[in-house]
This record gives structure tokens, sequence and C-alpha cells, in this order.
């Protein structure tokens, strides 16, 4: 369809409280015209997959700003509104942090009492040295920086304060939030926001399970199959977010595994919107560890999901059932 009168593709990395009567007021028109219809007649049912499409995010100026991902959103909103009558339905992931989590600075002191500054990699001899010690649950953190360097794909680091909820940045940014509200009054389909990240002990950079899920003998995450079986209960399921190194990697990596072991044959769902994703930029050291080249790293990892049966797509391809 065309895109309604009141997206301006112009105003993609501005912020501004979302228009939802005048949103909704075009979406009813559209429906009024014969132009749209609701999904629950779509036979071939497609999901769109947002992950933390966040202000935090995805806007200048945000404490985790992602370079690109102003230009990934415009793309993503011209997508989402020329192949609306074709979309069943739109789920977003929102990372949900409060001050004092396990990888944000107000958890840790180091001798003098000062918080690391964002970016400090804490590892587990660091925390068993006590170069930097936890403000609370001694035993579980050494546990936890144990457990997490297991895993062999992050060491423990400090990120600046971000999405915390209640602020601004814990918002999808709003053009992409009102192309959902456009999407949710013209194809009558409620957008569905799933959270993450809420538990102070862990992190969680997949939408779909914690890097660790159990400490002290107590769970503090679970893989979250709820939100798996509405993903596959999808035709196709389109991923698109931030950031294609970081959350829409380990999301992409849950997403292969728990399919892997339950019906290889689905992986087919999985359409990856190339161009609607970017990586975190590799820091800037010389030499610099093939560990922290997160672009390589993460177009590395695209080319491995397609040879296992994914599709990688841009928005600019057609969508067809």
């Amino acid at each position: 369809m065309d895109k309604p009168r009141f997206h301006d593709p112009a105003r993609t990395p501005e912020l501004w409280v979302e228009r939802a009567q005048i949103v909704a007021e075009e979406a009813h028109r559209a429906r009024k015209e014969g132009r749209i219809g609701p999904s629950s007649a779509d036979r071939f049912r497609i999901a769109a997959f947002g992950i933390d499409c966040q202000v935090g995010f995805c806007t200048p100026g945000a404490s985790l700003f992602v370079p690109g991902a102003v230009e990934d959103t415009r793309r993503t909103v011209d997508w989402l509104y020329l192949h609306l009558e074709k979309i069943t339905g739109l789920h977003f992931s929102l990372d949900t942090h409060r001050v004092f989590q396990i990888f944000h600075p107000a958890f840790w002191v180091d001798d003098d009492g000062k918080n690391p500054p964002p970016f400090t990699t804490i590892t587990h001899d660091d925390v068993r040295q006590g170069k930097y010690k936890p403000i609370c649950h001694p035993a579980e953190c050494l546990e936890y920086t144990k457990k997490l360097e297991a895993t062999g794909k992050y060491v423990l680091t400090v990120w600046p304060y971000h999405t915390l909820l209640g602020g601004l940045s814990h918002a999808l940014v709003p053009s992409l939030m009102e192309a959902s509200i456009f999407h949710a009054v013209a194809r009558s389909h409620q957008t569905h926001f799933e959270t993450k990240g809420t538990h102070a002990m862990t992190e969680n950079y997949s939408v779909l399970a914690p890097e660790v899920k159990e400490l002290g003998n107590k769970p503090v995450g679970a893989f979250n199959a709820a939100f798996f079986k509405v993903l596959m209960d999808y035709d196709r399921v389109y991923v698109f977010g931030q950031a294609k190194s970081h959350c829409v990697l380990s999301t992409l990596r849950d997403l292969e595994a728990h399919i892997t072991s339950t019906d290889p044959k689905l992986l087919s769902k999985i359409w990856i919107l190339e161009d609607a994703m970017s990586p975190v930029p590799a820091p800037p050291l010389d030499p610099l560890p093939p560990a922290l080249d997160f672009p390589r790293l993460a177009d590395r990892a695209i080319e491995d999901f397609r040879r296992a049966g994914m599709n990688v797509v841009k928005t600019t391809d057609p969508v067809e059932a």
C-alpha cells in the first residue's frame, strides 16, 4: 500500500509522542476504502519480529546508539507500510532494565569505591581477586562470571545505563511505533510486545533466553517456550532490529538451536532482513582481538544461518506467500 500521509521518513531520527488518534483515523480510512483487510483472513500468516527497536539503540545521542540504526529503521518502516496487507502480526522485544543490574556501573565498585566506566570488562578472575566488587550477592556474581565465560560467547561487560524501564530510551522509536498502531487498527491485530532483561543477576541478549539460567541453585531465567511457539505458529517470520552483532545474533542462535532440536525443516520459516540491522562497531584497538570484531562476527554468523537453512533477504526484495 502507499505510505500514510502522516509518515515522514525524514523525521526517523527524531523523538515525539506518538500521534495515536491521527494514525488510527488514517488506518480506519484505509480499511473503509477497502485497501486493507483483517489479519484473521490471512491464509498465509507472516510475522514481522523486531528485536529491541528502541530509542536506546536506534536514536542518535542515546547511550547505546548503534550507527546505522536510523537508516535501518527508515527501511523497516517503509517495508512495513509497503507490505502491510501481507503482514499478519507485529511482534517487538523490549530490552527492559533498572539501574542496579549486573551489567550496569552502579552494580560494581573498585578499591576506591568508584563504579567502573561503561564498556569495562569484568572477568571471573577480576571478581575472584577483588579488582571489582559487587554491591550485593558476591557468591552469585562469582558464579555468574564463571558460568558466563564457560559458554564461550561473552565476558561480562559493563554497559552504559540503557533502556531503563520508565525512561524514554525504553520506548519503541516513534516512527516504528506509529507504524505498529497503523497496522493494529488497519488489520485488526494487536501488536505484541515481549520484555526481556528484567532479572538483575543475568544478561539477556537473546529475546528467548538469558545468558545464565541458574545461580546458587535457584533459577534466574529460562527459555521462553511460549514466545517461541507464538513465532513458530506463523508460516514465515521476518527478523530485524538491533544490534546485528548482539541481541539479534543471540536471538537467531537460540532460534536455530531450538528449531534444529525439534524440526529442522522449520528453519526455512526464518527470513532475516539483513539491511534492517547493524552491528555494534569494533572498539578502536590495535591489534583488534578477533572476539571484539563485532561487524565481522555478525556477517559470519548471518552466512552460517543462511547455510543452516534460514533465508537472508533485503527490504527491497518482494514479499510473496
